[in-house]
């Protein structure tokens, strides 16, 4: 990468490089920006960036993947407006990085990333997170403000409501564990899996158009449930404040696609509760019989899911040694993710890419979910993978 870096930028430049990681979510779908619970581990999938000062003023951001770069003066990035393309992430960083009065000079960026496009595996907030790295050049900055402002320029520049999970997930990622994040708190606790046991992602190399729309409709559904259900239970300010049972007492006077989606998130979020402690007494059937539950209700009260997900869930409850499997993401494509047996590994692969591509005739990509550390800058150059 420092190779690519100097051919790009000129052999007198010396980057340094920052990594942030994607993530796949075990538990707790589109409750963050309900302000409930979460389960998500940091992937060894990333986003690196390779960053030195500019002579001239000038911040230049080149992906390695899309072989793209666009260019702006430093001094006028207040000035830049969305395009919808994927500068659209770091330059929305960039802004706030100024707004919280940390300047933005001139530098080169050149970005390769692991991370796949529209998986939902988070590549944005891997770039999000790295580029903010990348920009602040070494500069201290607390851990959680530097969530909440990768948070923020998905928000306010890139325009998608999104919750703090992602961006949270990919700073405080911690290697061999899971991490609980309370959304509303906005603390946190390392969560120890199960020995024997591993998660596999399958991608469904599919994403469907709806996803945007859909995502900012959940958004509004929620809140509509959320002013519906205050007006009985006047401390209920998100759905997180929302028991199962008092959902149950108050259902019936919701509209009943309101009703459906706040029931996801008020079983969701026990559900990451109850996934907590059962991985803490080991009993692996519990998390699974719990993944699949999040599953359908995603398929059948969120409508998030999409045929080619639901395929791959119940394709892999058909296999030895899965224990559970559930769409991970926004949803409308992208992946699941399936708790299995370590040693059922192989054979899972290889059936679940037979199957589907039996039935959709797309061969689908899988990933080791191994838990990873968090975003840092990357003292050994060697650990950077190569350009695929």
């Amino acid at each position: 990468m420092i190779g690519a870096f100097h051919e790009r930028f000129g052999p007198t430049q010396q980057p340094r490089v920052f990594r942030a990681p994607g993530r796949v979510n075990l538990i707790g779908e589109h409750t963050d920006y309900n302000l409930g619970f979460v389960l998500p581990v940091a992937l060894n999938l990333a986003t690196y960036i390779a960053a030195a000062p500019s002579a001239d003023g000038k911040l230049r951001i080149y992906s390695e993947d899309r072989r793209e770069q666009r260019e702006f003066d430093a001094s006028s990035l207040g000035s830049v407006e969305p395009t919808r393309q994927w500068t659209d992430y770091p330059v929305g960083v960039a802004q706030e990085l100024v707004r919280a009065g940390m300047p933005v000079e001139g530098a080169n960026l050149l970005i390769r990333s692991t991370v796949p496009d529209g998986s939902g595996l988070s590549s944005s907030a891997a770039l999000e997170v790295s580029s903010a790295l990348a920009l602040l050049a070494g500069r201290e900055f607390d851990p959680l403000e530097l969530a909440r402002l990768c948070q923020r320029a998905e928000r306010n520049f890139v325009g998608m409501p999104c919750g703090i999970m992602d961006q949270y997930i990919s700073v405080f990622g911690r290697a061999h564990s899971a991490v609980e994040i309370d959304c509303r708190s906005l603390g946190h606790r390392l969560v120890k899996l199960p020995d024997g046991i591993t998660f596999i992602a399958v991608n469904t190399m599919v994403k469907h158009a709806l996803s945007g729309s859909a995502y900012h409709d959940r958004v509004r559904e929620c809140a509509s449930a959320v002013e519906g259900i205050a007006a009985v239970y006047a401390n209920v300010k998100s759905l997180r404040d929302v028991s199962p049972e008092q959902f149950e007492g108050v259902a019936a006077r919701l509209p009943e696609v309101v009703a459906r989606r706040a029931r996801h998130v008020v079983t969701e979020d026990a559900r990451v509760n109850r996934f907590v402690e059962a991985s803490g007494q080991g009993d692996v059937a519990a998390m699974g019989k719990l993944m699949v539950e999040s599953h359908r209700s995603l398929q059948h009260d969120y409508e998030v899911s999409c045929v080619e997900l639901d395929f791959l869930v119940d394709a892999a409850l058909a296999i030895d040694g899965v224990y559970g499997s559930r769409m991970t993401g926004g949803g409308f494509g992208g992946c699941t993710v399936t708790l299995l047996r370590a040693g059922a590994a192989e054979a899972f692969r290889a059936r679940i890419a037979q199957a589907y591509h039996q039935q959709f005739g797309l061969t689908p990509r899988i990933y080791s979910c191994e838990p990873s550390e968090g975003a840092a800058e990357v003292k050994n150059y060697e650990t950077i993978p190569a350009l695929a």
